[in-house]
């Protein structure tokens, strides 16, 4: 029997590994959500299948994204980065994980871990939603506005809202499965 999944994961197996096993699944580790945070913001203005084609070019490029080693990128090393063909090669992008590696340490010496720190706008639990087509999941909601702004005041960049929201549904945050999906089921 085949499984009822959302419809955005498709028929590609790098999508489908990534929805049944990731997506969704709430995230407390501190690296692990560092390394979304910046996917997330390269993500921006791209499907998300082309960064999860380049995971592993971005894990490599960025250190197994070590915000220790990417706050101590030089300038060349950003250019280096610039050149690299298995990642998105945007400097504002490039430019921003060293930023949000600085701001994401910053946050753990305040907070004792990003984790406690993104995981207080949703009070520290999932949000457990219950739509039942694609349509109705929103690009934004407040929660992503209020972690939007105060991720802004810190200093992060490519944290817009929609951006956050997207971060939010990949880490577990929220549980944006359908309810037909079998992993709205296994999240609840």
């Amino acid at each position: 029997m085949n499984k009822i999944r959302c419809g955005w994961s498709t028929n590609d197996p790098l999508y489908i590994k990534y929805h049944d096993e990731e997506w969704g699944t709430p995230c407390h580790n501190d690296r692990k959500l560092f390394e979304l945070l910046i996917l997330e913001g390269f993500q921006a203005g791209l499907s998300w299948i082309t960064i999860l084609r380049k995971r592993k070019n971005f894990k490599n490029a960025f250190d197994n994204f070590d915000p220790q080693k990417i706050t101590k990128y030089n300038p060349q090393k950003l250019n280096q980065l610039m050149k690299n063909e298995g990642i998105i090669r945007n400097r504002l992008k490039i430019n921003a994980a060293k930023i949000n590696a600085k701001c994401f340490l910053e946050v753990q010496k305040e907070f004792g871990s990003f984790d406690k720190y993104i995981w207080q706008f949703v009070n520290g639990k999932q949000i457990k939603n219950k739509f039942k087509n694609l349509k109705k999941i929103p690009a934004k909601t407040k929660e992503s506005d209020a972690m939007s702004r105060d991720m802004k005041k810190r200093g992060f960049k490519f944290v817009g809202s929609t951006i956050c929201y997207a971060f939010m549904q990949a880490t577990g945050m929220v549980n944006d499965h359908i309810t037909e999906c079998f992993r709205y089921k296994q999240l609840k």
